[in-house]
């Protein structure tokens, strides 16, 4: 059984990464030329990895978690590497505007790629869950909880910026140029988010702590 979990997530993370690797950057790969043939390796990899999820039989794993806790776990591991993406090249969002500033179309791109990943893993995993219970009574509880934290963490972030804005020097504040505020704000939707999904996680498996 423990095996058969451990193949189910090595798969899952062999798909993720070929899969962000062909959409953010299907010629190269940490530098390196893959040419015709490494892009076609990286398609197929992908597509054997996230078929080979699909026909995997459910585990015990899979059946003791909610729909609603899988997506809240997957969320925040999306979540987490958005958020860390950003922070990592957060500086090229104040060297110059979007339209002169390749590197951070690049870095946007990237995310937004990233998000689409995360959309085909929900489709994926929808597919395995149909027949399911999606939501019940418990589910808008903790959903109705984690919302209230997702909101207090966005507005937490939203004040210190503002703070930080209003309070800082005039001469420390030259990379606080309009684009990077707007990113900034971004930002801050995107910790909310994470944040939402951190505490839907954790509710769920104190719920299921207490139920055991």
């Amino acid at each position: 059984m423990a095996w058969q979990r451990g193949r189910w997530f090595g798969l899952l993370v062999l798909g993720l990464l070929a899969f962000w690797a062909l959409l953010a950057g299907p010629s190269t790969l940490m530098g390196f030329d893959l040419g015709k043939a490494g892009t076609a390796t990286l398609v197929l990899v992908a597509w054997a990895a996230l078929y080979g999820i699909s026909r995997m039989p459910q585990g015990e794993a899979e059946r003791g978690l909610s729909p609603g806790e899988w997506r809240a776990w997957i969320g925040v591991a999306f979540m987490l590497a958005a958020t860390g993406y950003f922070l990592v090249h957060a500086d090229v969002f104040a060297a110059a505007p979007w339209r002169e500033n390749p590197d951070a179309a690049a870095v946007g791109r990237n995310l937004v790629l990233l998000l689409v990943a995360w959309s085909v893993l929900s489709g994926m995993l929808g597919a395995r869950w149909k027949g399911r219970v999606q939501e019940d009574e418990r589910d808008r509880d903790i959903e109705k909880q984690a919302a209230g934290w997702g909101r207090g963490a966005l507005v937490a972030c939203i004040v210190g910026l503002a703070l930080m804005l209003a309070f800082s020097p005039p001469d420390r504040l030259a990379w606080a140029t309009h684009f990077m505020i707007a990113n900034l704000l971004v930002f801050a939707l995107m910790w909310g988010w994470l944040c939402e999904y951190f505490a839907t996680a954790v509710l769920y498996w104190r719920d299921r702590r207490v139920t055991a």
